[in-house]
């Protein structure tokens, strides 16, 4: 039986390996001869002057992010929602940390990650930073440290390395979140004028500037901010990036409910509106003359369903000409018309007096533009009010509007797709998931993770009885959550009695049953995770160091401090398995057994375990068992363990802590 590192990988030393197998010539003793492996590559007149964007602290935080972690995720059922059933997670502690955890576990898994990180406007209260070298003494003045343990400072601009630091703190979390990301996934930034050109910069390099999708303009604050000095800002920005776009897709939908209504007409491909295809809007320089290459003849079959360029019989000949006489243009050149009409995107009508007039047919998945002006987006009262409402208190300073993180959504997830969110704050992200749910029967999956930032003492929200950060966004979405399915089932109520009342079967969006299977389907749970120092013993990585005498007075090399389910985290994320699955308990044999995910992993961490447990376990054949490994006293228990699962589960992967 094999043991569990519980330590994430070292990510630095896996690449060398890589490089390694492929230019054996160029790694020497571990170490990689740069100069070499150039010369290898083919790359001539080597030089240390490239097009790049550094700072002081990026070497170190690239390699932080490489850095094996020594760390877990502890479960906390008391402050979790519907702990059992749910697929949601919401996770306390620094991002990095977190994301480092959770990679193996969500590899290749997340369609979204959205993200508001702090926009460092000179008091943020930033990450913990690492990256930094020849500045301790700057540091100690500087740096804080939380009830929780985490490392935190104000970045204020009087810091020389204002800039830098921020940098720094970006560029290993974006980087270390990237891989987790579907290869059809995309990320979503918000930022302001501060950092954007730095940010765009970082995301180019990790993400690849052939991958930058757009930067939008979202009009946050349409009065602007009337005590700056020059302009009065307005707005700041939505950074979009595809992890690979040639793979990615953005989905069909229309933001603007108003512009939607619209779209009042629908064949088998959805829904439209019809617009004349000639082309109207640019006067004169839209007549025959001007464009001669957009002067062409339509031929129409006389049922009004075929479009031709060539002259057919029983076809009517239709030319772009207005009602007053005067020669226009088409839209396009004829081979692009015959292309949208073999895609059933071309409708001809005969208008009051028989003349055929040609539409185009405006789908609902026009381009999204990148200026979003919509008024639901004004942070103050679709951002800050729904929030104060909804706990009663002002708890959260400049929360984004929950129908921006809503339409962010619309564009870039649908079904059971899971969404990321490392720089929660108030947990807006979450609140949008289980609203868009409700509204289109989605499955969609969060993970929210946020820094436990105090409260300070003072504030509304202290006053309010938040310590931190974290308890603001458990409670938001907890109300958040009762909210929805409040009114959801009202809205189940409300669409019975019309079917009573009127004897009709109502056939549309929020239909009875279609609530009721939105109701039925709605996760508002959450299974709150928090990260703490590993479960293991130093003797754990460091037994060598140990007497023989010491080792043997040794009962245990877990913390005595941990749980069951402390173990069962901590082996899920060694193992790589997603956190949020179904979990069981059972009794066999007087000690307590472990099933996750109906056999995906079983574990019994008892003191004792009888072989009656064991063979229990084999015969369930899990694909993962896992053991205490002073659950068995002895050499010869433990080969018996063995050749039990030999037995009855040869193909079971076992494991002992």
């Amino acid at each position: 039986m094999s043991k569990f590192k519980f330590e994430t990988a070292d990510r630095a030393a896996e690449n060398i390996n890589k490089l390694t197998e492929l230019f054996p010539e160029a790694v020497a003793e571990g170490r990689v001869n740069f100069d070499l492996l150039r010369a290898i590559l083919g790359e001539e007149n080597i030089t240390d002057e490239a097009y790049e964007f550094t700072w002081a602290g990026k070497h170190a935080a690239i390699a932080e992010v490489a850095c094996p972690l020594r760390k877990t995720l502890r479960p906390c059922e008391e402050e979790s929602k519907n702990y059992d059933a749910t697929e949601n997670l919401y996770i306390e502690g620094d991002n990095l940390d977190v994301l480092k955890l959770l990679r193996e576990s969500y590899l290749g898994k997340v369609k979204l990650i959205y993200i508001d990180p702090p926009y460092n406007t000179g008091g943020d209260l930033i990450y913990k930073n690492k990256f930094a070298a020849h500045k301790d003494e700057y540091d100690k003045l500087n740096e804080v440290t939380d009830e929780f343990g985490n490392f935190l400072f104000v970045n204020n601009e009087n810091n020389g390395r204002f800039h830098s630091d921020w940098c720094a703190m970006m560029y290993a979390r974006l980087n270390a979140a990237r891989s987790m990301l579907t290869d059809d996934g995309f990320i979503a930034l918000s930022i302001d004028h501060n950092e954007l050109f730095n940010i765009g910069k970082i995301c180019d390099e990790i993400f690849g500037a052939a991958n930058r999708v757009a930067i939008v303009t979202v009009v946050h604050k349409p009065e602007g901010r009337n005590q700056e000095k020059f302009f009065g800002t307005s707005n700041e920005f939505l950074l979009v990036y595809a992890k690979d776009k040639s793979n990615a897709e953005m989905r069909d939908v229309v933001l603007n409910e108003t512009v939607a209504l619209t779209f009042d007409m629908n064949d088998e491909k959805g829904n439209y509106r019809k617009k004349n295809f000639i082309r109207l809007a640019d006067g004169k320089y839209a007549t025959r003359e001007a464009k001669p290459n957009f002067w062409y003849p339509i031929y129409v079959s006389g049922d009004l369903n075929n479009f031709s360029l060539e002259k057919k019989e029983n076809y009517h000949e239709v030319y772009p000409v207005i009602k007053s006489g005067v020669e226009r243009t088409w839209k396009t050149l004829p081979k692009t018309f015959m292309e949208l009409a073999e895609k059933n995107n071309i409708v001809a009508e005969k208008d009051e007096k028989g003349k055929i007039v040609i539409f185009e047919k405006l789908r609902e998945n026009q381009v999204i533009k990148t200026h979003w002006i919509k008024k639901e987006y004004h942070a103050y009262h679709y951002g800050t009010k729904i929030l104060d409402e909804l706990l009663g208190a002002k708890t959260f300073d400049f929360p984004k509007s929950l129908y921006l993180i809503t339409d962010i959504l619309k564009l870039f997830t649908g079904g059971d797709d899971l969404v990321l969110d490392f720089f929660s704050g108030s947990a807006t992200t979450a609140h949008a998931v289980m609203q868009l749910n409700a509204e289109d029967g989605g499955k969609r999956k969060f993970i929210m993770v946020q820094l436990p930032e105090v409260c300070a003492e003072g504030t509304e929200a202290a006053k309010a009885g938040y310590k931190n950060i974290c308890e603001i966004g458990k409670e938001r979405i907890r109300r958040a959550g009762d909210k929805i399915k409040e009114e959801l089932t009202a809205k189940n109520a409300n669409t019975a009695k019309d079917e009573l009342e009127e004897q009709i079967n109502i056939d549309d969006d929020f239909s009875r049953v279609s609530c009721v299977s939105r109701l039925n389907n709605l996760d508002t749970g959450f299974r709150v995770l928090k990260l703490d120092d590993t479960n293991m013993k130093d003797v754990y990585y460091a037994a060598t160091e140990y007497t023989q005498d010491l080792l043997s007075l040794m009962e245990s090399n877990i913390k005595d401090d941990r749980t069951d389910m402390d173990l069962l985290f901590g082996c899920l994320l060694d193992w790589g398995l997603p956190l949020s699955m179904p979990h069981t308990h059972e009794i066999i044999d007087g000690v307590t057994v472990h099933t996750y995910n109906s056999g995906d992993l079983i574990a019994c961490f008892a003191d004792k375990i009888s072989d009656t447990v064991v063979k229990e376990i084999a015969k369930r054949q899990p694909l993962r068992a896992v053991f205490r490994d002073s659950s068995f006293s002895s050499s010869p228990e433990k080969i018996n363990v063995t050749e039990i699962f030999k037995l009855l589960a040869p193909e079971t992967n076992v494991k002992v802590i």
